[in-house]
C-alpha cells in the first residue's frame, strides 16, 4: 500500500512540473505576442519627433545667421504638429505618451527655437557701439520670458486634456494663443524682413515688443480662434474652395509675403475673437434658467 502511495505521489509531482512547464511556456508566448506592436503605431510618434527635430536644426540655422532656413525649419515642425495627432486619430493610436512627447517637441520647435531665432536677429544688427548694446541682457531675458511662457501655456493644456473648460461657448476657441500661433506671430517681423530685405524691421525693439506680446498672449487665458470645431456650409463650399486655392498660389508665388499677412491677419484676429467670445458667454447665460426668489 505505502509503495502504492509513493507510486501515485510521484506520479502527481511529476504532472505537476510537466504543466507547471507548459504553463511557463504558455505564458512566455503569450508575452512575446503581447509585446509584438504594429508599425503604424509608430508613425504619431515619429512625426513628433521629425518635428522637435526640425526645431533643432531652426536653432543650428539661427546660430549661423541662416534666416530663411530657421524660419523654414519651424514652419516644418508647424505642419509636422498639426498632422501628427489627426494621424494617431485615424489610426486609432493615441497614447499618453505621445501627449507627453508632442508638448516637449512643442516646447522646442515653438518656445526655444523662434526666441533664440528673434535674439540672434535682433543682435545681428546691434553694434557694440551702439546704445541698444548695453541693454543685450534684457534681449536676452525676453527671450527666456517667451521660452518659459510656452512651457506654461504647454503645461496648462496638459492639465486641461482632462478638466477642460465644460461652457459650450470655448468650443470654438483655445485658452491662450497656441505654441504654433505663438512662433508664427513672433517670427512675422522676420518673415517681413526676408520679404523686403529691408533692415528697417530688424529692430531690437520690434523683437523685444513681439516677444513680450506673444508670450503673454500664451500665458494668459485670453480667447483664442480655434478650427477644430468649425463647420463651413454646403453653399459656401465652393468660395472656399476658390480662397484656399488662391492662397496656395500666392504661398507659391510670393512664399514670405503670404506667410507675413497671414501672420498679420493672426494677430489682428486675436481682439475679434475676445469681442466673438465675450458674445457667445453673454448669450449662453441669458439662456440659463434664473435663481427664483423665495
Amino acid at each position: 500500500m505505502q509503495a502504492k502511495r509513493r507510486s501515485r505521489g510521484s506520479k502527481l509531482f511529476s504532472e505537476t512540473i510537466v504543466m507547471g512547464k507548459f504553463r511557463l511556456r504558455k505564458r512566455k508566448h503569450k508575452s512575446r505576442i503581447q509585446r509584438e506592436i504594429p508599425i503604424r503605431t509608430m508613425i504619431p510618434n515619429l512625426m513628433t519627433l521629425l518635428a522637435a527635430a526640425s526645431g533643432v536644426t531652426s536653432i543650428r540655422y539661427s546660430c549661423q545667421e541662416h534666416w530663411r532656413s530657421a524660419v523654414i525649419a519651424v514652419i516644418i515642425a508647424c505642419v509636422l504638429d498639426g498632422l501628427d495627432g489627426r494621424v494617431a486619430r485615424l489610426l486609432r493610436v493615441t497614447s499618453k505618451l505621445g501627449a507627453q512627447l508632442d508638448s516637449l517637441a512643442d516646447f522646442v520647435s515653438f518656445g526655444v527655437a523662434p526666441a533664440l531665432l528673434v535674439y540672434f536677429w535682433m543682435m545681428q544688427v546691434v553694434p557694440p557701439e551702439s546704445v541698444a548694446y548695453a541693454f543685450r541682457g534684457l534681449f536676452w531675458a525676453l527671450a527666456l520670458f517667451h521660452a518659459m511662457c510656452c512651457a506654461f501655456r504647454l503645461a496648462r493644456f496638459n492639465i486641461m486634456l482632462d478638466a477642460g473648460p465644460t461652457q459650450p461657448y470655448w468650443r470654438h476657441f483655445f485658452m491662450g494663443l497656441p505654441a504654433p500661433g505663438g512662433a508664427g506671430i513672433l517670427l512675422t517681423p522676420v518673415i517681413w524682413q526676408l520679404h523686403t530685405e529691408s533692415t528697417v524691421i530688424q529692430s531690437p525693439w520690434v523683437g523685444c515688443a513681439m516677444l513680450i506680446i506673444c508670450g503673454i498672449l500664451m500665458a494668459c487665458r485670453a480667447p483664442t480662434i480655434s478650427a477644430k470645431h468649425l463647420r463651413i456650409p454646403a453653399k459656401r463650399m465652393v468660395p472656399v474652395l476658390l480662397f484656399v486655392m488662391f492662397v496656395i498660389g500666392m504661398l507659391v508665388s510670393q512664399f514670405w509675403l503670404t506667410l507675413g499677412v497671414i501672420g498679420i491677419l493672426y494677430l489682428a484676429s486675436i481682439p475679434m475673437c475676445g469681442v466673438w467670445f465675450l458674445r457667445l458667454r453673454r448669450r449662453y447665460e441669458a439662456q440659463l434658467p434664473q435663481p427664483t426668489q423665495a
